[in-house]
């Protein structure tokens, strides 16, 4: 008599749960000792989709869309026992409802946000925005919140965001530009504040000058806003191959096809 309940024990395991595949790109997100991209995860019969997925670790943002049996499916759908649920990664480059798409970029990643903006993406950035204050402007603006938190892009209320691969802002920046593949207009915005640069005249600007700037530099440009003044220095050569970089990433016309 005891191999009845055992069996009927195992085969109540096996119909409360769902088996979940993983696209490659979303690996990183499961737990480390847990990546082979294929799980069984219970199921209660009134948990989402989107609940489950998230409970895993991966952000609903990152998540192109969810297939379950072959067939697509909301994050809202209730999974029941014996479902193959498929998490496919967000296509790239990934449409945004804003075209071009523009940026707000969380506290810690400020050299992302200069290496956008050098490349003439709108890009807002501030080192004192908190978590609830990143949602409100980039809901309000319209932009696209570029994070390494996790947690933030969990949040219900923020209407479009992104997850940032990468520690290296050479990562960082290819990552961005190839999973959204903003159109570039290279040394037309403020590094400082975000602002258009627009050619200004020598005289115009000398008193902010040094005195060697002024003997060797002729052509220069100024931010409309903060009044920043810019030229080639010594720096141009590297922020030079910042920018080849990354049109090299994109098609000739600075745009990765769509």
């Amino acid at each position: 008599m005891s191999a009845c309940p055992a069996g009927v024990g195992w085969h109540a395991e096996r119909v409360d749960a769902v088996r979940i595949k993983v696209d490659d790109e979303l690996r990183l997100f499961l737990p480390g000792g847990d990546r082979d991209g294929e799980r069984t995860v219970r199921v209660d019969g009134t948990s989402s989709l989107g609940h489950v997925i998230e409970s895993l670790g991966i952000p609903l943002p990152e998540v192109g869309h969810l297939e379950v049996d072959g067939r697509e499916v909301r994050p809202d759908y209730r999974p029941r026992p014996g479902d193959l649920v498929h998490v496919r990664a967000v296509q790239r480059p990934q449409p945004v409802p804003v075209d071009p798409p523009r940026f707000l970029l969380d506290v810690h990643l400020g050299t992302l946000a200069r290496r956008l903006r050098l490349l003439g993406v709108d890009t807002a950035y501030g080192n004192d925005l908190d978590d609830d204050t990143l949602i409100v402007l980039a809901n309000d603006q319209r932009r696209v919140l570029l994070t390494r938190d996790r947690g933030l892009l969990r949040r219900r209320s923020l209407w479009l965001g992104a997850y940032v691969r990468g520690s290296d802002p050479d990562d960082q920046l290819e990552d961005v530009l190839t999973r959204f593949a903003p159109p570039l207009a290279p040394w037309t915005r403020c590094v400082a504040c975000n602002d258009r640069l627009v050619p200004v005249e020598k005289h115009d600007i000398a008193p902010q000058l040094q005195p060697g700037t002024r003997r060797t530099y002729d052509t220069f440009a100024r931010c409309a806003a903060c009044g920043r003044a810019y030229w080639r220095g010594a720096h141009y050569d590297h922020l030079q191959e910042i920018v080849a970089r990354a049109e090299r990433l994109l098609t000739p016309d600075g745009r990765a096809d769509r």
